[in-house]
This record gives C-alpha cells, sequence and structure tokens, in this order.
C-alpha cells in the first residue's frame, strides 16, 4: 500500500506532551495514524491503519506545545509521518517559528524520501525543516535496545539542514 493522503487535515493517532525517549530533551510528540510499512515487531501497531484514529486541524495541537517551556522540540511519529506531509507541513514551520527542534520517525529511508520529494513538494518542504531524521524501517532481527531514539541497528540518526545531511 503507497502513502496517498492529500487531506489538509491530520490524521492523528495521539500525542504525548512529554517525552524524553522520541529525541533530545523534553519532546511534544505527534503520532500520525496510518502507515505503510508494516513493519514486524512495529513498537506502534495500533497506528498502522489508515482509517483509524482522529481527523484534526493540527494546528489545534500548538497551544498545548506553547503553553510548556520546557519543551526542546516536537517529534513526529507513527506510523507513517510522511504519508501526511500536507497535513503535517503548517505544523511543522509553526514549529520552527517558535525556534523548537523538529525530528521525524520514518520507515522510508532518506534516500527514498529525496526521490519521494522530486516529485511531492509537500514532502520536500518537510524534509527540508526537519532537524534530525531517524530513518529506515524497523527490522526485528536488528532489535538493539542500547540504541538511542531508534529500535534497530540499520536505522540511521541523520541531522539535517534545508533537507540536506549534514
Amino acid at each position: 500500500m503507497e502513502c496517498n493522503n492529500k487531506a489538509p487535515l491530520l490524521r492523528l493517532s495521539g500525542v504525548i506532551s512529554e517525552s524524553i525517549v522520541d529525541g533530545p530533551g523534553f519532546r511534544y510528540v505527534v503520532f500520525t495514524q496510518g502507515c505503510p510499512h508494516g513493519c514486524p515487531g512495529c513498537h506502534n501497531p495500533q497506528t498502522h491503519d489508515f482509517n483509524g484514529g482522529t481527523l484534526i486541524d493540527p494546528l489545534t495541537l500548538l497551544p498545548e506545545i506553547d503553553e510548556n517551556p520546557l519543551l526542546a522540540g516536537v517529534t513526529f511519529s507513527g506510523g507513517e509521518p510522511f504519508c501526511q506531509p500536507e497535513a503535517l507541513l503548517p505544523l511543522a514551520r509553526e514549529i520552527k517559528a517558535r525556534g523548537l527542534h523538529l525530528l521525524i520517525f520514518s520507515g522510508y529511508t532518506y534516500e527514498q524520501l529525496q526521490a519521494m520529494a522530486a516529485s511531492s513538494e509537500a514532502t520536500a518542504q518537510l524534509l527540508r525543516l526537519c532537524d534530525t531524521l531517524i530513518d529506515g524501517p524497523y527490522i526485528e532481527e536488528q532489535r538493539d535496545l542500547t540504541l538511542q531514539f531508534r529500535g534497530s541497528a540499520n536505522q540511521r540518526v541523520l541531522q539535517l539542514a534545508d533537507g540536506q545531511i549534514i
């Protein structure tokens, strides 16, 4: 199954208002709903169904983000955030305007996302706003609990500037 959500509304699985395991510092975590990867052993299998979750205006999350002065950043997780780049883009812009760090988890590799960005301006823009990308599918056979912020050894923690690896 391929991503095809073009709606301006975000299909949301849920949020965590304070997390210390989903990126550096205290983070607000947005769990998107819908994932095409179906990784065996996935930590968030409830987020796979593209018809699950709740449709919301993503900017309605901003007041909760704004009220916590301890937040170092926001994390987009899933599900697969890059299945909803159009919906996440306005929220990402507001996060960056507030000077917050943006980390995105994706089951796609950076190279796959770059290819997707060639035909999706929203994907390209979301990548340009991303400070840290954790990429690649979860591979149960490569599970490693000693890795920071990721579950399997194939996944990379990539620092980005304007969508490029730095």
